[in-house]
């Protein structure tokens, strides 16, 4: 057998979170055509990975990637130099599409941008845009309830939609889901969606039913009310027959820190009745847009933007408080449109969450922020070096299928996720005795060590030392559908 591409002597991680084990890996196009002995093949180009590992590509189960993924590997290799192929886009309600926007969007809405980028009438546009210019890694995309409502409400969302609006926002989201989008996003802790009451949601979500969609949502509320915010949650997956993803799941502000020995045993009750998972970052703060309406003194925040003061990214607010002589609400208000990284939860608690069986790992990274949270740059090499490897908070293998695997099935990615003959390529050799991440708070887009090269579809995506290569190999991937 001649295969395109051999990886020999790897150290294999399969993504479902059994021992690793030593093969060959045989790509031909984009598929693995052989794991096993390959000593009898040849390969047009042949990897020795000897004392390194393969592993299913990473799947990045919460991004805000919708316009990054427009802009070429420059714009993804926060992403690739981690090892991730597939990005879930269109989280927390926020899509770049289907909406038109003749104005600087709301916040959180801008956190992809200004309005020229809200330029996609339909989701069938923004797909063809993928097919048009593809992008270095695969997109997975979520229709945001937000983007739904500022349109069919003309912006007048600081109130419980209409049954005809609601009806508007239902048939857009069909056609979407009809035209490769693969489920239904909300941020019901947002401003813009925060009105909407859950019978509201329910009845844009019945969209789902005959798509087969998946319910993602940033819920109403993760600090006093984490709980009932659950209950809503599973509620309205319920209603409309859709699994339901818990995004980024913490118990924010110093008030709830240890109550994920509450959420958890409640999402495993559950999930015996329906299907629920969630997803979680590996760092003990959060990041957004700034809301001074929302600051604490016992909550401290970072700059991540500003508008109107570029140079304080990377500032505390505290410090510019002190310099301009403001209390920290009229500093922050001085600084909007803006956005900040909140230091609001408790390590023992997100160690508490990722370890659950039923988490996957996101990254909730924002890419266009001057500067990031360091989760952009580091989560998945964090979860294998710092959790897995140095705390052993649980196995690499594990590890590993948090990222890919399980991931991959969750979200009925077909034929990702998972090394085995037929899968996709999507693949990352990496090393797992140095694989660490490097950014910081301090320093939040330093690139991860130990990641050594990232293929997609077959096709090499980045190289360490070298950055992203010119293949843009993504597409768009959609919800069961091969």
């Amino acid at each position: 057998m001649r295969c395109d591409l051999i990886i020999r002597d790897a150290t294999v991680f399969d993504g479902t979170g059994k021992p690793r084990f030593k093969a060959d890996i045989g790509v031909t196009g984009d598929r693995i055509v052989a794991v096993g002995d390959l000593s009898a093949s040849s390969g047009d180009r042949e990897v020795v990975a000897t004392g390194k590992a393969v592993a299913p590509g990473f799947i990045d189960a919460h991004t805000h990637d919708d316009r990054a993924v427009l802009c070429g590997p420059d714009c993804m290799l926060c992403k690739m130099s981690q090892g991730v192929t597939t990005v879930v886009v269109g989280n927390c309600g926020i899509s770049l599409s289907p909406v038109r926007m003749k104005s600087r969007p709301v916040p959180p809405l801008d956190l992809l941008g200004e309005e020229s980028w809200f330029s996609f009438d339909s989701f069938g546009e923004y797909a063809d845009r993928l097919a048009r210019d593809p992008s270095p890694v695969n997109t997975y995309a979520l229709i945001g309830h937000m983007s739904l409502r500022v349109e069919a409400m003309n912006g007048d969302t600081q109130r419980a939609a209409t049954d005809r609006e609601a009806e508007h926002m239902r048939k857009r989201l069909a056609d979407a889901l009809a035209q490769g989008g693969s489920g239904f996003s909300t941020g019901l802790y947002y401003p813009p969606n925060a009105m909407a009451p859950t019978d509201e949601v329910i009845a844009v979500a019945e969209a789902l039913r005959a798509a087969g969609g998946i319910y993602v949502t940033h819920m109403r509320d993760e600090a006093n009310d984490v709980l009932v915010s659950i209950e809503e949650t599973l509620k309205i997956g319920r209603s409309v027959g859709a699994p339901v993803v818990i995004s980024h799941h913490k118990c924010s502000m110093p008030e709830n820190f240890g109550r994920s020995t509450e959420t958890l045993p409640l999402i495993d009750a559950n999930a015996l009745t329906q299907k629920v998972d969630f997803d979680v970052y590996p760092y003990a703060a959060g990041s957004t847009v700034l809301m001074p309406h929302r600051l604490r003194p016992d909550v401290p925040v970072q700059i991540t933007w500003s508008v109107p003061h570029p140079e304080c990214a990377g500032r505390m607010l505290d410090d510019l408080a002190r310099e301009w002589g403001l209390e920290p609400k009229q500093a922050a208000e001085r600084l909007t449109p803006a956005g900040a990284i909140y230091f609001q939860m408790d390590e023992p608690d997100v160690q508490r969450i990722m370890a659950h069986r039923l988490s996957m790992i996101g990254s909730d990274g924002l890419p266009h922020d001057s500067y990031p949270h360091p989760r952009l740059w580091g989560t998945f090499p964090r979860v294998l070096g710092h959790y897995a490897r140095d705390l052993g908070l649980f196995s690499m293998e594990d590890a590993v299928r948090k990222m890919t695997g399980h991931t991959a099935e969750v979200f009925g990615m077909t034929d990702r996720g998972f090394i085995r003959v037929g899968a996709y390529a999507d693949l990352v050799l990496f090393d797992p005795a140095t694989v660490k991440d490097a950014s910081t708070y301090d320093a939040p887009t330093a690139p991860s060590t130990g990641i050594v090269e990232t293929w997609v579809n077959g096709r090499s995506t980045y190289v360490f030392g070298q950055g992203a290569t010119a293949e843009r190999a993504g597409r768009l991937v959609t919800r069961n559908r091969a």
